[in-house]
């Protein structure tokens, strides 16, 4: 049985060493207030706005896009996973910056960045402004891409999660699969153990190009809506580390999940073919929700309309508890089939 851990990603080790960098980092300026910095998206204030920041990249899923030699639909997870973090406050995204570092790399595949970051820029509805390109022949091997996003929203409307109660409803919004977190579990299992090919054709009949490289879900269109027209008390973008996302959120209630829709069929093929613990599969991968919106019970099913005049499904995947079981306030606890996962 294989863990996210033996496929070399440990998260509680992560954590370790981003609170080691956080702990050195004690300078902040007097004139302009830094503000949600173990949030989501980091933020200063702007006048009667907050200027919101937010930086991540592609991770492993180039190595994918490297194998099958198509690197169109990468950039828009790289873009998908800066937007969807700064949406988690409230705030709109407006710009991004890129930087690709690279051993080498081609004119065609170049374009076909280009390509994929012009998609992701029209889905998400900002402007790209610039960018960085750094050929590194000695340090890198591959070709790496990330970006920062610029985003803002007003001071008297950003979403912290304080506003969050008992009694309140989690809506879950599909994912479109594995989006870009857990691919060195997911390639270590369909790659070395199932021994697949790229162009190989999984038990459900696409290929693993196919499922691999579909992108990441943007989400910002119908959260923007939902911000705009609910009462929304929190958002949570599920990357890395899964559930455990929603702590970041309220911190004195419980985030009981019960009612979680079946897992996409990616999932359950990277668990079969892996012989994975289920509790291991819910803290590696989102396991089909992506995103989740949490609003009062009466909203709730206003937040699935939305989701889905986007095309998105959406689900009552559960709720917020003030106590539960001896439970740790903070916690999020997924319920699915018997076997409870504490986050």
């Amino acid at each position: 049985m294989i863990t996210y851990k033996d496929a070399g990603v440990d998260i509680e080790y992560e954590d370790k060493i981003i609170k080691a960098l956080i702990s050195q980092i004690k300078f902040k300026r007097k004139d302009i207030k830094p503000v949600l910095t173990q949030h989501y998206a980091g933020a200063v204030e702007f006048g009667d706005y907050y200027l919101v920041l937010t930086t991540d990249g592609v991770g492993s899923k180039m190595i994918v896009a490297e194998m099958a030699n198509k690197f169109d639909t990468v950039p828009i997870d790289m873009i998908a996973m800066n937007v969807n973090d700064a949406i988690c406050i409230g705030a709109e995204p407006i710009a991004l910056v890129d930087y690709i570092a690279a051993g080498k790399i081609t004119e065609e595949i170049a374009k076909q960045i280009g390509e994929g970051l012009n998609k992701g820029a029209e889905e998400a509805n900002i402007n790209i402004i610039g960018g960085e390109t750094a050929t590194l022949p000695d340090m890198v091997k591959g070709i790496d891409l990330a970006g920062t996003v610029l985003a803002i929203v007003k001071k008297d409307e950003i979403i912290t999660g304080e506003k969050i109660e008992e009694g309140d409803v989690i809506v879950g919004l599909r994912s479109s699969g594995i989006h870009s977190n857990g691919l060195t579990l997911a390639r270590k299992v369909i790659f070395d153990i199932a021994k697949l090919k790229i162009d190989d054709k999984l038990s459900y009949g696409k290929t693993v190009k196919e499922e691999l490289l579909t992108p990441t879900k943007i989400y910002v269109k119908p959260v923007l809506e939902m911000v705009k027209k609910l009462n929304i008390k929190g958002l949570a973008h599920i990357t890395g580390g899964t559930f455990r996302k929603l702590r970041r959120l309220n911190k004195n209630v419980i985030y009981y999940i019960d009612n979680f829709p079946e897992p996409l069929p990616i999932f359950k093929e990277i668990q079969r073919l892996g012989n994975i613990d289920i509790e291991e599969m819910f803290r590696t991968f989102n396991m089909g929700i992506g995103f989740c919106v949490i609003v009062s019970e009466n909203e709730a099913n206003k937040v699935i309309e939305i989701a889905n005049k986007y095309g998105i499904e959406g689900y009552k995947i559960g709720k917020i508890l003030n106590n539960l079981d001896n439970i740790k306030k903070g916690s999020a606890v997924i319920n699915y089939k018997g076997k409870r996962i504490i986050f």
